[in-house]
């Protein structure tokens, strides 16, 4: 109705004014839904997708501003702000793009190399640092869904490492024979230390976690000490604590030649791995029942399952797949020998990696690449623009927190609240209500 017209309902008993409904009439039989479109853009921004990639958005833009605060020029350019603040805008802008053009020249694709193959080799030795990442992370996130917290790949993939040594490197054995037999030497090694935590939650309900823990220390110093021990490990005519180099014939091969030394067939084993996690949690009765003592054990154990079997079964694929990392390390990117390094964090990176892969299989091996993108890059970053790696190591501590807590990641971008907020945030007021009456 325009201004001025004569309202024609004005003075109308009211049996006949027009029907009206809404949500401040309180009549909303007749208030149409919204439009399906709304409903999916809605559901899509409550997504863990969603949620994921804005926690790896919000940690670039605070890795960003650590960039700027450690970057000389910004800082010397701050000292006239208030006379010159352009100069401090282009610096900071020079120092954020210049951090992460450089991250991604070194982890995905160098546009300043002569010819096309040395373009992408950052991509390839992205693929190489994240082939034992996935491998540990896909071990993690296994027993994450069977309600276990395994923190102990470094321990897994020490005693992969030894097992492997002492069995095959000093067999002298065709290629087709020395390699997946040291292959399934190392897997057995990682699942025989794993399985010793699952036999032990499982007979005398001690927590995981500790078990892991002491476990992850007496792996490492009994391989210091073999390492260091004539006639165990220690490299034959030579003092130094430091292991036998793993036979060539037990090394994977290059998968695209030497001019990408860093990406083997050991990647390619990795992807088999994915598959084989993927269908057996997802696809088999057997992750069925892992799933089912993950979800609930009291249920499932009314259900028949037997949930000491499960943990055991659990421990076993977590411990064999950390030791496909560890093999990843001896038979591919670290040949010349090891000792009780060897892990070189990958055990707890592993953590962080399954966390971000929110416990699913693809999701652990996209997380993977992301993680070996952010180690590869790193290198270029120090090299080319002088910032240090802990930088990265920033980044990807930020993108764990982010992940752990998704209301904080929707409140900063402004995302709609899901469901189950919705019912805590009515609970807390309730109960706020309750106490002040």
């Amino acid at each position: 109705m325009t201004p001025g017209t004569p309202d024609s309902t004005r003075g109308l008993p009211p049996e006949q004014l027009p029907n009206v409904s809404g949500p401040l009439t309180g009549n909303t039989a007749e208030v149409e839904p919204p439009p399906r479109q709304n409903m999916f853009i809605k559901e899509l921004l409550r997504s863990n997708w969603v949620t994921t990639v804005l926690a790896i958005v919000a940690a670039m833009i605070v890795g960003g501003i650590l960039m700027a605060l450690t970057n000389e020029d910004v800082r010397a350019a701050s000292a006239y702000f208030f006379a010159r603040p352009g100069d401090t805008f282009i610096a900071i802008w020079n120092s954020v793009y210049g951090g992460y053009e450089a991250l991604f020249r070194g982890a995905v694709y160098n546009p300043r190399a002569a010819d096309f193959l040395t373009q992408i080799r950052p991509l390839t030795n992205t693929l190489g640092f994240a082939a034992p990442l996935i491998a540990a992370g896909l071990g993690v996130a296994l027993a994450f869904r069977v309600g276990l917290f395994n923190i102990g790949g470094r321990g897994q993939m020490l005693i992969a490492c030894a097992v492997a040594a002492l069995v095959t490197f000093n067999l002298d054995l065709p290629m087709f024979i020395h390699l997946p037999l040291t292959l399934a030497a190392g897997i057995a090694g990682g699942a025989i230390w794993g399985g010793i935590v699952g036999v032990l939650k499982a007979r005398t309900g001690a927590h995981e976690v500790i078990l892991t823990i002491m476990l992850n220390y007496v792996a490492f110093y009994l391989v210091t000490w073999m390492v260091r021990t004539p006639g165990l490990l220690q490299r034959a005519a030579e003092d130094q604590p430091i292991s036998d180099p793993t036979p060539a014939s037990a090394q994977f091969p290059e998968l695209f030649g030497p001019r990408f030394p860093l990406l083997d067939w050991g990647f390619i084993i990795v992807i088999a791995a994915t598959v084989f996690v993927w269908w057996l949690v997802e696809r088999s009765s057997l992750g069925f029942r892992l799933r089912a003592v993950g979800e609930n054990p009291h249920a499932a154990r009314a259900a028949g399952i037997s949930v000491q079997r499960m943990y055991i079964y659990a421990m076993l694929f977590a411990g064999g797949l950390a030791g496909l990392a560890a093999m990843n390390q001896i038979q591919g990117s670290v040949t010349s020998g090891f000792d009780g390094y060897i892990d070189a964090g990958i055990g707890f990176d592993a953590i962080t990696v399954a966390l971000l892969g929110r416990s699913r299989a693809w999701g652990v091996f996209a997380a993977g690449i992301l993680f070996g993108a952010l180690k590869a890059g790193s290198f270029t970053m120090q090299a080319s623009q002088g910032i240090p790696v802990d930088i990265v190591l920033v980044v990807q501590s930020l993108i764990v927190l982010f992940i752990a807590a998704p209301p904080l990641v929707r409140t900063i971008f402004f995302l709609p609240k899901t469901d189950a907020e919705k019912a805590a945030k009515a609970r807390a007021k309730a109960a706020r209500k309750a106490v002040s009456a």
